[in-house]
């Protein structure tokens, strides 16, 4: 019987995940279909109750619904609670099940596609919103030595240490300190590439041979990647987290692993860095 997925998204015309999941089924020998849909956005709650009643075994969830998937959840993985925010959906007869495959997506792209170990390096995530909150955990059991979150509000920051009070090795900026830091990997977790702004990060903060890392993709060098590359820092856009994050689901779904790499190089060639 063909199994039925949706990401759930407002808008959603753009996302590449039903792309991405055709093509690990294909891979896997799993028979599937994977539709894009647009809730209104006072209406998630009952667009899903609609997709179970229609016998869909799960749905992503893009923007701006995170919170409200995480609401709307029965069941949660540890790390779903930890960001509260959901990005993957599975409809059981007991009730909706959570996760959030975010920050194990980038975590994998990081040490995979991009060769570096975070275990050790000092990490500077920009930016305390939702993303930030998504990949916080992740990125603290990857075992870094530092991890500073960054923001223009501090409050914000502290909103996120809090959640892990118990690693000492996390902290809250504000963007006047910045200047003062330097890191191994920066990843810019702020909305503010997908307006071709750029985030007020100094080039001072990355250190000889760093990493900057922006989470959005399909924007080409970035003001963010730019001045990264400006100072000496090897860049990456978000596309490998997107590949990774989906992954992950597709593992939470069927038991299997899908090959990443070459679904990268496809939607690569289709928009480069």
């Amino acid at each position: 019987m063909t199994q039925r997925f949706a990401i759930l998204g407002h808008p959603v015309a753009h996302s590449k995940s039903p792309q991405i999941h055709a093509a690990f089924a294909r891979a896997a020998g799993i028979d599937l279909t994977y539709e894009r849909v647009e809730p209104p956005l006072d209406g998630f709650a009952v667009t899903v109750a609609r997709l179970r009643a229609e016998g869909f075994r799960g749905a992503n969830v893009t923007l701006p619904f995170k919170v409200d998937a995480f609401r709307l959840c029965t069941q949660r993985t540890r790390r779903a609670e930890q960001a509260e925010s959901v990005n993957t959906l599975e409809f059981t007869a007991q009730g909706i099940e959570g996760d959030t495959t975010d920050g194990i997506g980038l975590v994998r792209d990081v040490e995979g596609r991009c060769g570096r170990k975070i275990a050790g390096l000092r990490v500077l995530l920009v930016g305390a919103g939702g993303a930030a909150r998504g990949v916080a955990g992740p990125l603290l059991d990857a075992a870094p030595a530092r991890l500073a979150i960054a923001n223009r509000t501090l409050a914000r920051a502290l909103d996120i240490v809090q959640l892990y009070s118990e690693a000492s090795q996390l902290s809250a900026l504000t963007l006047g300190e910045l200047p003062q830091h330097q890191f191994d990997l920066v990843i810019n977790a702020t909305s503010a590439s997908l307006s071709d702004a750029l985030p007020l990060v100094p080039p001072s903060v990355f250190a000889s041979g760093a990493l900057a890392y922006d989470m959005v993709y399909g924007k080409g060098q970035t003001p963010f990647l730019q001045l990264a590359a400006s100072a000496g820092a090897q860049t990456s856009d978000g596309l490998g987290m997107l590949v990774e994050q989906a992954a992950e689901a597709f593992h939470h779904w069927h038991g299997v692993r899908p090959e990443t790499a070459p679904v990268f190089r496809l939607l690569r060639s289709e928009s480069p860095a």
